[in-house]
């Protein structure tokens, strides 16, 4: 897994486990877009030189992990990716052209680890986290 990456003056392997959920955690906000938004994603990390390695987009929140490189902190390229891709979503299927007021695609905060040693297990956990929501989804009725 070593995936060494290089800038100008820096040679860095950085990976983090994000998650980050949609207001209110509202489920039917994915159901169309899954694929499309995975996309969108993809742009806006290659927009701040990063890379997302691993990613899941479930009914309620985004598991990824994302290779940051060590001129930006994690807190700007969360707020970028997030930010950006709920105006993007608001502007292609909420037909909005400007002023966002009020529109609150998701929720202030997010989840974010290193992922280190930890590397396949984490790549697994966001493999399978779709099965287990499911189970979850199951057990609830019960």
């Amino acid at each position: 897994m070593n995936d060494i990456q290089r800038l100008k003056h820096t040679v860095w392997d950085r990976k983090y486990h994000m998650v980050w959920i949609p207001k209110y955690r509202k489920k039917v906000l994915y159901v169309d877009l899954r694929k499309y938004l995975g996309e969108v994603l993809r742009d806006l990390a290659v927009q701040k030189e990063c890379k997302i390695h691993k990613g899941h987009l479930m009914g309620d929140y985004i598991h990824m992990m994302i290779s940051i490189p060590p001129k930006y902190s994690v807190a700007q390229v969360a707020g970028y990716i997030k930010g950006k891709s709920a105006i993007h979503i608001a502007r292609s299927y909420a037909g909005h052209k400007r002023n966002f007021i009020g529109q609150n695609f998701r929720a202030k905060g997010y989840y974010v680890s290193t992922t280190g040693r930890d590397e396949e297990i984490i790549r697994q956990y966001i493999k399978n986290q779709e099965k287990s929501d499911i189970m979850f989804d199951q057990m609830k009725l019960f």
